[in-house]
């Protein structure tokens, strides 16, 4: 079986792969990588199965030798690729000898690249997944150098035609379709009105259990009191008593005890979500 060995862990690397839905009444997150269509597009390059484990990196990289000859894909946020120094493919299969370095570099834009591995990541499962949840803490430790990650028996030879369509570049402005509820009747009207209107910000606090906004206008309460924890889903547009959305992502909590006043639906725009950096504009549109 080949190995990767970490040689330059980065700033937050970790291991994702589709997640682990179906245990949120066990109070276990979803998990899985932010960027779903990207983390697809690296397994299909190799020809592995769709929930194949692979790495997703935040802002700088990830540095890596085979322990034996594997085959790699790179994509999600912008970023110079290296083997042994030599440049090398982005987006594209990359084969690299046994004793050969993977260096990924820091994102050109966006936040979030996806290393995957022909036979992808075979690090122990838990529940099914060997997703990375920094919430709950389950699944494999963050990536530190000198770790080894096994991989998996390749599959069938991918065809050499397969996905040469190229992925959306991170947003320049986020705009987010959002349906109004559970918890919409909790805002004033006007509070609501404005939340189409007004543009917010993404926070620096920001992480991979929700993307936080500032600078927009505080969303003011139409009732006093707090609420009983209930469910929160992947989407949930939560907001904490500053007034200030914040949009929950794969590591987000099960429950919770703030209003919701809508839910962003799974696909393109949470996958753009998890490439903003801070400071990039948000807008709210009404879901169609």
């Amino acid at each position: 079986m080949a190995e990767l060995l970490v040689v330059r862990a980065g700033a937050l690397t970790t291991v994702q792969d589709r997640g682990r839905p179906g245990h949120a009444h066990l109070g276990v997150p979803r998990s899985g990588a932010l960027d779903a269509a990207a983390y697809a597009l690296a397994n299909r390059l190799l020809g592995n199965p769709p929930d194949a484990a692979a790495l997703e990196t935040t802002l700088d990289g990830v540095g890596l030798r085979a322990l034996g000859a594997v085959t790699v894909a790179v994509t999600g946020a912008p970023c110079s690729v290296r083997v042994s120094g030599r440049p090398a493919a982005w987006g594209a299969r990359v084969g690299l000898p046994a004793g050969a370095e993977l260096e990924v570099g820091p994102a050109e834009s966006g936040l979030r690249s996806y290393v995957a591995v022909r036979g992808g990541l075979a690090v122990p499962p838990v529940l099914g997944s060997r997703a990375t949840d920094l919430l709950s803490g389950l699944g494999p430790p963050v990536l530190s150098a000198g770790a080894v990650l096994p991989v998996g028996p390749p599959g069938p030879e991918p065809s050499t035609a397969a996905d040469t369509a190229a992925l959306p570049g991170p947003p320049a402005q986020l705009v987010l379709p959002l349906r109004l509820g559970p918890r919409a009747d909790w805002f004033t009207p006007a509070s609501l009105a404005a939340l189409w209107r007004s543009p917010f910000r993404v926070s620096d606090r920001s992480n991979r259990i929700g993307l936080r906004t500032e600078s927009g206008p505080a969303l003011v309460r139409a009732r006093a009191g707090e609420l009983p924890s209930e469910g929160m889903v992947l989407g949930a547009v939560q907001v904490p008593p500053d007034g200030l959305p914040v949009l929950f992502l794969a590591d987000h909590p099960v429950t919770g005890g703030y209003p919701v006043v809508g839910v962003v639906p799974e696909g393109p725009a949470l996958d753009a979500a998890a490439q903003s950096r801070p400071g990039t504009p948000v807008r709210f549109t009404p879901a169609r």
